[in-house]
């Protein structure tokens, strides 16, 4: 949905002001030839979108809005269909947090026409920090996706920037029931953590905090210490396309509506396995347990308009209501007043 060569443009680069001349001359043309959005987003063009995001270890937070776009158009797309776009598409672009280069460098080699030209013909040439589909960046794929007991609705992992050894880990939870508590205890000398630990962050979710990039937990001062500088971490909230480390996210449903991750506990055992898409505590755990739930202030107005019509991590946390019900569906309808 934008002209090509923009997407990757650094701020400032003095080629934006031709590319902003060329996007209104693009829509122009668009309006007068009677061509609607909804024609250029169709389901092969989203498959495509996911490979572009598989092949550059792209942001988790891409997954929430392709998941938003689709859905405005009237389309779903399940997490597993970003699981196997990922196996399929190894991470070749060298670029942070998976690689080394930088946003700037693949700019140089091209951008994104350039990663759509190497995925059409694989034995083409390509410039670094582009790398050939038989040489990737990481063994890993950029994504992998986890369901079980603490996310029925499922959650991702961006797998390509994980610690490998930690893709499968059993260990006890440490958990934080909102963004606070956990800024008020992770440092404490007397947290009951060990390397072994899962650190579960939750009421982050779309409609307990609005989604906020809080997912990427910090490791405890007193195992940073110790040189850990990775753990499993748990969240139903987002983290940066920039952060690093093994962290399970957009848990759903999330905490504040009664998920999973509202009834765990400190000490839970928590099974991860990546490979095998299980985010599980043992059967029985979490049963009988009163969740916990935000305390929310606000009774009527917007903020309980967002609860009510916020959709989860998987459909986007987009509102429902603008949701297309089919693909046929217009995203407006013309109004009646006025009409003789």
């Amino acid at each position: 949905m934008t002209v090509p060569g923009s997407a990757v443009a650094q701020s400032g680069d003095p080629a934006q002001e031709a590319l902003a001349e060329e996007a209104g001359r693009r829509v122009v043309a668009l309006v007068a030839a009677g061509t609607r959005p909804s024609s250029l987003l169709t389901a092969e063009g989203f498959d495509r979108a996911i490979a572009v995001l598989a092949a550059i270890g792209g942001s988790t937070n891409a997954i929430i809005h392709l998941c938003a776009v689709a859905g405005r158009r009237g389309l779903v797309l399940p997490l597993e269909r970003f699981a196997a776009a990922a196996a399929r598409v190894p991470v070749i672009a060298d670029i942070a947090p998976a690689g080394t280069g930088l946003m700037p460098d693949l700019a140089a080699a091209g951008g994104v026409p350039a990663v759509l030209a190497l995925l059409d013909d694989p034995a083409a040439e390509p410039r670094w920090p582009l790398r050939p589909l038989a040489d990737p960046v990481s063994d890993a794929p950029a994504f992998m996706v986890v369901r079980g007991n603490l996310a029925p609705d499922g959650a991702v992992i961006k797998a390509a920037a994980a610690t490998p050894g930690l893709l499968r880990h059993r260990g006890p939870a440490v958990v934080f029931h909102s963004y606070a508590q956990m800024r008020a205890r992770i440092d404490d000398p007397d947290l009951p953590v060990t390397p072994d630990s899962v650190l579960v962050l939750a009421g982050c979710g779309p409609a307990g905090a609005g989604m906020p990039e809080w997912g990427n937990i910090p490791v405890p001062a007193k195992l940073l210490r110790q040189g850990i500088t990775d753990m499993v971490r748990i969240t139903d909230g987002r983290m940066s396309g920039t952060g690093y480390g093994t962290v399970v996210l957009h848990v759903a449903p999330e905490s504040a509506v009664g998920g999973p991750l509202s009834r765990l506990r400190d000490g839970d055992m928590v099974t991860l396995d990546a490979h095998l898409g299980i985010l599980s505590v043992p059967d029985g755990v979490l049963d009988g347990r009163e969740p916990v739930l935000p305390v929310l202030a606000d009774r009527r107005g917007w903020p309980v308009l967002h609860r009510s019509h916020v959709t989860q991590a998987p459909e986007g946390c987009d509102y429902d209501f603008l949701q297309a019900r089919t693909p046929e569906q217009l995203p407006f309808v013309e109004p009646v007043i006025g009409r003789s």
